[in-house]
């Protein structure tokens, strides 16, 4: 399946000279929805995980199905003060400012197996900021898995040392 012909291009959003991958259209079709699942399990069945980490929001619509599709658990990534545990945090920069993520603090038990997963890698750096987490808690990061990935972005760079497994490249 060509999943750019299910991924909607929309000009100038949110700023002009910007094209954003809207993948609404893609969730909204089932069947495309479910491939796209399912050929990320593909790439991930044989590899060793026990928890899947997916960074809030889009990474819920991705990172959900991919546990429930590999029999593992799934732990939500928030935004600063939106988790009601004791949590960690870790800071990063946007393009515009600074922002904080957050994780339980029992989310991750120290040597598990944990895949990242997203919707869209950019600039690497909510991956990033998520997979210093995952470090934090004593995780072992395994891979990350996107629909899409904007390569001339350049995000593999400060992932460098993390699989990297993306359905559609820009």
């Amino acid at each position: 399946m060509d999943f750019k012909e299910k991924i909607r291009v929309i000009p100038d959003f949110p700023q002009p000279g910007i094209r954003f991958k809207d993948i609404t259209t893609l969730l909204k079709d089932g069947a495309a929805y479910k491939k796209a699942i399912d050929e990320l399990v593909g790439y991930l069945k044989d590899k060793e995980i026990d928890l899947v980490v997916g960074p809030e929001a889009r990474g819920f619509v991705v990172g959900a199905p991919l546990a429930y599709a590999l029999g593992v658990g799934f732990v939500p990534v928030r935004k600063s003060g939106k988790l009601p545990a004791e949590t960690i945090e870790t800071s990063y920069s946007l393009e515009y400012g600074k922002d904080a993520l957050a994780m339980h603090k029992d989310a991750i038990q120290a040597g598990q197996k944990v895949l990242i997963a997203d919707d869209l890698l950019a600039t690497g750096g909510t991956i990033s900021a998520t997979l210093d987490l995952v470090k934090q808690l004593g995780g072992e990061p395994v891979a990350a898995a996107f629909l899409i990935e904007l390569s001339y972005l350049n995000g593999r760079e400060k992932l460098k040392d993390l699989e990297i497994i993306s359905l559609v490249q820009y």
